[in-house]
């Protein structure tokens, strides 16, 4: 019993403390209560002077007795100020945080408190500006990792894709695949209930609509309805309320070439089309674009340019990764860029890409074509504890990468997905690398 006075006090204590938080910086609510402060001090300044000229020169009545006994007359005058001033104060903080209550309840998320939910919107949206580079889950992987660090988020995605729903979508309604800008979509949603499911749904059955996904027969028809993939893009992301950006590397219609070669032919082969390459079961010598000279999407390039972090990686490194880099202008303005550059190299081998693959051979493979100056960090995964499907590997260290320098290495194996990063470990290893290496922003919540 005796505990009880003093647990009380911690609890309140706490409550006080929560409640201050409201005062902390980035937040934007000081501002707006100053404001509103000084307008119904005015307010109250000009009844005051009001009430008391009626006050001076009244006649004497009935009422006089009974205001002079509300305005606490009796008491000195500093101390009338005092508890008015209190009464008003606590009047308004009270009518504020009721207003917003009544006005917020619609959005907030149970159980979460409403200055948390604020302070931590106000964190990510001044959070550092991050593009990320590649395609397919992986990209999906460090978009739905990094939307907790920063709204500040724009994804480069590969256009080559010519299989599944999304390469009959292309031939049959020549528009670009729709289906790794989809998973983007998703992985950025806030809304992780039904409406990304529905997204995300597939069809089946024996029907027309095997195989094809809600979301890219969605983006198809808002396509045909808006007149422009990239209006498509940006609509589907409104509807799945998309804090950043998911943008084509180009908007032309490229097609992904590679020379091959096979185990038992002494010539290599050449391959067209990104979903044939790992299906000839070959070693990957070089992939190049056709037409090889097509343009960047323009805003890639401006977000590239005023990135503060480009990451590429993870996914399939052949045919996610390498058609980004492989458009010329876009990989001219990463080198341009003076954002914190970092390849995450992949978890586990990809059968017909990467078979006995370390991670040196992924670093190697990728600076063929971009160069060996542009990567400032390369990030590594160092946990092989679960069983991997026949015919795939670890992708190990090798004591040659270890010796430049530039490898970090930490536990970023997703255990329920094996083949894949966990998303929330990859991101904050990635948020420390880019504070670690440039301090904290100026425009970052603490």
């Amino acid at each position: 019993m005796k505990n009880k006075p003093k647990a009380r006090r911690i609890s309140i204590g706490k409550e006080l403390a929560r409640s201050l938080r409201w005062f902390s910086p980035g937040l934007g609510v000081k501002r707006w209560l100053l404001t509103l402060l000084a307008g119904i001090t005015f307010s109250a300044v000009g009844l005051g002077l009001l009430l008391l000229d009626i006050y001076r020169t009244a006649p004497e009545t009935w009422w006089l007795p009974v205001i002079r006994v509300i305005s606490l007359q009796a008491l000195p005058r500093l101390v009338r100020v005092l508890i008015f001033g209190s009464i008003g104060i606590g009047l308004i903080l009270a009518g504020i945080i009721g207003l917003n209550r009544s006005l917020l309840v619609p959005f907030l998320r149970p159980g979460r408190r409403l200055v948390d939910q604020v302070a931590e919107y106000r964190r990510r949206e001044k959070g550092p500006r991050v593009v990320a580079i590649g395609g397919g889950h992986g990209l999906a992987t460090v978009l739905r990792g990094m939307k907790n660090h920063t709204h500040n988020l724009t994804a480069v995605v590969a256009v080559t894709d010519d299989g599944g729903s999304s390469g009959e979508l292309r031939r049959s309604l020549g528009i670009l695949p729709p289906g790794d800008m989809r998973n983007c979509l998703a992985a950025l949603s806030n809304d992780e209930a039904l409406l990304t499911q529905l997204f995300q749904y597939r069809f089946s059955g024996d029907n027309q609509l095997e195989g094809h996904s809600f979301g890219n027969l969605f983006i198809s028809a808002l396509v045909d309805i808006t007149g422009s993939f990239e209006e498509a893009i940006s609509e589907s992301g409104r509807v799945l309320s998309v804090h950043g950006r998911v943008l084509p590397a180009t908007l032309h219609n490229v097609h992904l070439v590679a020379d091959v070669q096979l185990p038992n032919l002494p010539n290599e082969v050449r391959v067209t089309g990104e979903s044939k390459i790992p299906k000839i079961g070959g070693r990957v010598r070089r992939v190049w674009l056709e037409p090889n000279d097509a343009t960047a999407f323009p805003p890639v390039i401006q977000a590239i340019l005023s990135a503060d972090m480009i990451t590429i990686g993870p996914g399939s490194l052949y045919t996610s990764l390498l058609p980004n880099v492989l458009v010329p202008d876009l990989l001219a303005a990463i080198r341009s860029s003076r954002a914190l550059k970092i390849f995450i190299c992949n978890i586990a081998t990809q059968i017909g890409e990467t078979q006995a693959y370390n991670c040196g051979d992924h670093v190697r493979s990728l600076e063929e074509s971009i160069g060996s100056d542009l990567i400032d960090i390369i990030v590594c995964n160092t946990s092989y504890e679960a069983d991997l499907p026949d015919g795939v590997q670890w992708v190990m260290l090798d004591e040659e990468l270890l010796s430049k320098g530039r490898v970090y290495c930490a536990d970023l194996l997703d255990r329920e997905r094996p083949l894949h990063h966990e998303a929330s470990k990859l991101a904050q290893t990635l948020i420390d690398l880019f504070y670690e290496r440039t301090g904290p922003l100026d425009r970052e919540i603490q």
